[in-house]
């Protein structure tokens, strides 16, 4: 720093009144964290010291290659709000390049000024550093010339010597409050565009969300057509009003740059990138962010303003961090859409399937030897989860099985299928109803499906002995009907393709002419009126006992209507299924 001699006692005629000043430098640089508060503060002390007439403090950039204007006096407000100084350029920018003060008696004779104000004659330049780099310049112009003089740079440079790490901190703190809002509001529009499913509404959102984080003159979404190689515009928006503007092939102007390159794109002056489409009047810059899902382009966030150098580094991060939740977001309400426009295809779809649900159920029923046989099976929706099945052995033997998976609708429709392939390749390995359960769950334990089990009765009639041996997987016990008095039989297993290594029990039943045998999943059981009230094990236990003289087709035709009265209108919650064989 030059020393201070002539001009300095007419400032601080005593050496105390120097020293109060200086306090005063040091009280001004540790009383805040505000950057708005700070150089106008700056700006205050130097006034004491050069009454200025035109006055800027310029903050450098992140990268540190540019100056902005961050507090002016005396300077226009469009040279505040557009001017940009690379370091080097000019006499701010000879300042921060050399990190050295430059003092120019007049400035029409130094090639390095320029004319940001027209009347400037003399300009004073000092650099403030911090941390070992350059933070800002304090320029001072006057419309005299030679209207600064060494003792002025001398006490700028001490002023800016003592604020230089006080606005770096500034602008650190700034920076972090900054971004926690931006965070925050980053988690609070996602949280927004994750519940709209609509897709012009969730575009509507967009735009106005988005001018929460950045302040722009035009706002586009643009989705790709891979077919056409095209970004269409999807909604654009300017001054608030949506307009149709012509879509964009992939690759050309800054928005298909982006697209086709998956990187974003600043673009500080839209008039010097030879890559800039002009599709609205008035644009001075331009930031464009690829929208990425499921590893793939599928459109493009598009950002203008009317102001050159408008968007930042920092807009550019910020875009980046969001574009992943917009893509996300919009690929949600696209297949919501589609699966919307489809949904006429998909009910037909499901009205087929049960079509063929039932045609793969067997038909009822078998004549089997010295038995009755009765089987119905109701869906709770189209299509359903449980299911029945007949296998004919040599000597007039009948394997039954009735099925009941985990869950309603066409996912437990699917699985129920797998299930019954399963049993009509294995059955004739495994006859023995235990056999054949333990067979298939450790079949199932292998393709193990999360979330995914069925509850599985087998059972085997021989009717040289007019024996039926049952085992079961997790179904309701079956029900003997015997004389007039009914009573479940206690026959108890996990379900299939819930745990490994699982052995099954099998109860041998020697039946009386007479006797019945009912199956039942738990959809008949679990049955609730419109009130809750469950249909329960004790209802359908008298019901068997109450008509167990009935044919096996009678029985179940009342215990359907039995379930039907319960029910009244109430709609069934879960598959159900019933069958009944009767000894002859």
């Amino acid at each position: 720093m030059q020393a201070m001699t002539a001009k300095t006692p007419a400032l601080f005629e005593r050496r105390s009144e120097l020293l109060d000043f200086l306090l005063e430098v040091a009280e001004v640089s540790a009383g805040t964290l505000e950057l708005d508060k700070l150089l106008p503060a700056l700006a205050g002390l130097i006034k004491k010291v050069i009454p200025y007439e035109i006055f800027a403090i310029l903050l450098a950039g992140e990268k540190g290659d540019t100056l902005r204007i961050h507090f002016a006096v005396g300077h226009r407000e469009e040279v505040i709000r557009n001017l940009r100084i690379q370091v080097g350029e000019g006499i701010t920018g000879a300042a921060a390049a050399s990190g050295r003060p430059v003092l120019v008696s007049d400035v029409r004779r130094d090639p390095r000024y320029l004319n940001a104000v027209d009347a400037t004659r003399s300009e004073l330049a000092v650099p403030m550093t911090a941390r070992g780099r350059v933070v800002g310049v304090i320029d001072i112009q006057s419309t005299r010339p030679e209207a600064f003089s060494v003792e002025d740079q001398g006490l700028v440079e001490l002023i800016g010597a003592k604020m230089a790490m006080s606005l770096d901190n500034a602008r650190l703190y700034r920076r972090v409050v900054r971004q926690n809002k931006t965070l925050r509001t980053l988690t609070s529009i996602a949280q927004e565009f994750s519940s709209i499913l609509d897709l012009d509404r969730l575009l509507k959102s967009m735009s106005v969300e988005m001018r929460k984080l950045i302040n722009y003159d035009a706002f586009s979404i643009l989705l790709l057509e891979p077919a056409q190689a095209m970004l269409k515009h999807y909604i654009s928006v300017r001054y608030d009003r949506r307009v149709e503007l012509d879509n964009i092939p992939l690759g050309r102007g800054i928005v298909g740059t982006a697209g086709e390159s998956r990187q974003a794109i600043l673009a500080p002056d839209t008039s010097k990138d030879p890559r800039y489409i002009a599709l609205t009047e008035g644009i001075r810059s331009e930031v464009a962010v690829p929208l990425v899902a499921n590893n793939r382009v599928i459109g493009v966030l598009d950002l203008e303003s009317e102001q050159v150098n408008y968007f930042t580094e920092e807009h550019l991060r910020t875009l980046t961090l969001i574009g992943p939740q917009i893509a996300a977001a919009i690929e949600n309400a696209r297949l919501y859409q589609q699966v919307a426009a489809n949904q006429s295809r998909l009910e037909n779809d499901l009205e087929a399937a049960r079509k063929l649900q039932q045609h793969l159920l067997p038909p009822c029923c078998p004549a089997a030897q010295g038995l009755e046989v009765a089987a119905r099976c109701e869906p709770a929706r189209e299509v359903g989860g449980d299911f029945y099945d007949f296998f004919s052995f040599p000597k007039g033997r009948l394997g039954i099985v009735v099925g009941d998976v985990v869950g309603k609708g066409a996912a437990a429709a699917l699985y129920g299928a797998l299930v019954s392939g399963l049993l009509r390749l294995m059955v004739r390995q495994h006859p023995a109803p235990a056999a054949l359960l333990t067979a298939l769950n450790t079949t199932l334990i292998e393709r193990k499906i999360e979330t995914s089990y069925v509850a599985l009765q087998a059972a085997r009639w021989f009717p040289e002995s007019r024996t039926m041996v049952l085992a079961n997987a997790g179904l309701p016990l079956p029900i003997l009907c015997r004389r007039g008095q009914a009573s479940e039989q206690k026959v108890v297993g996990i379900p299939l393709g819930l745990l490994p290594s699982r052995e099954y029990e099998e109860v041998r039943l020697t039946l009386e002419p007479g006797d019945v045998v009912v199956m039942a999943s738990d959809g008949i059981i679990d049955s609730h009126d419109r009130f809750g009230q469950e249909y329960g094990r004790g209802r359908l236990v008298r019901l068997v006992e109450e008509h167990g003289g009935a044919s096996a087709e009678e029985l179940l035709g009342k215990i359907f209507q039995d379930l039907k009265n319960h029910a009244a209108d109430a709609p069934a919650f879960d598959d159900q299924t019933v069958v009944v064989v009767k000894a002859k």
